[in-house]
Formats: structure tokens, C-alpha cells, sequence
């Protein structure tokens, strides 16, 4: 009999391929042209396979403990990723930071202000004088 622990577990491993399946269709839709997904490594080789079964651009770097961040997408922009370099997200430079937050489709004014702020030290954001 299966714990109330693998249960759980099996049902979130599920969920997040299921999120992973679904980052796949809006690429193919068109909705959007970069994805980052956040996941387990103990997915990366269903993850590859899937991505280059539907041969898709990709890019996979080791995030934080046993996660890895799966970016996959137009392969211009995979270019860039690949020409930034390949580094942990948090090593990136509050340049670099915005232009991946764009081409992810954040909002950007939200991305503009996360700019301002990280330039910033003291999170002050001064008004430009025109």
C-alpha cells in the first residue's frame, strides 16, 4: 500500500510535467516565444526527449539544489541565452536580467521598475529630469 507521502509526491511529479506539456503548447501556438520551467532534474531526460522529439530549441542550467532551469523556445533567442553565457540566473547582470525578463514576456513596465530598482541600491526610484 502506497504512503500518503508517495501520493502526494506522484501527484506533484505529475503536475509538473503537466505544466511542462502545457509551456509546449503555448510555444507551438505561438503565444510565446521563451520559456523558463523550473523543475526537478530527475525530469531532465523526459524533458530533452520531448523537446527534441517536437524539436525545439533548448537550453538546460542547473538552478538551485536538484532543480535545473529548462529554457526552451525560438532558437534566436536560446542564441542569446547561449551568448550571455551559461550561468546560474542569480549571476546574471541587472542588464542581462532585464533583457531575459523581455524576452520572456514579463510585463514591462513591472520589468522597467525591477531595472530601476536593482541599479538602485537604496530601491529609491528618482524621477528623470527632463
Amino acid at each position: 500500500m502506497k504512503t500518503l507521502t508517495e501520493e502526494l509526491l506522484k501527484t506533484h511529479l505529475h503536475g509538473n510535467m503537466q505544466v511542462f506539456r502545457h509551456h509546449i503548447y503555448e510555444y507551438q501556438k505561438g503565444l510565446r516565444h521563451l520559456i523558463l520551467h523550473t523543475t526537478s532534474q530527475c525530469f531532465e531526460d523526459e524533458i530533452i526527449s520531448l523537446l527534441e522529439k517536437k524539436r525545439i530549441d533548448y537550453l538546460i542550467q542547473p538552478a538551485s539544489g536538484k532543480k535545473i532551469n529548462v529554457f526552451f523556445g525560438d532558437r534566436r533567442c536560446i542564441e542569446v541565452l547561449n551568448r550571455i553565457g551559461r550561468k546560474n540566473l542569480s549571476r546574471f547582470t541587472d542588464e542581462e536580467d532585464f533583457i531575459l525578463g523581455i524576452m520572456l514576456g514579463y510585463d514591462r513596465l513591472k520589468q522597467c521598475e525591477r531595472y530601476l530598482e536593482r541599479k538602485n541600491k537604496n530601491g529609491i526610484i528618482e524621477p528623470l529630469v527632463g
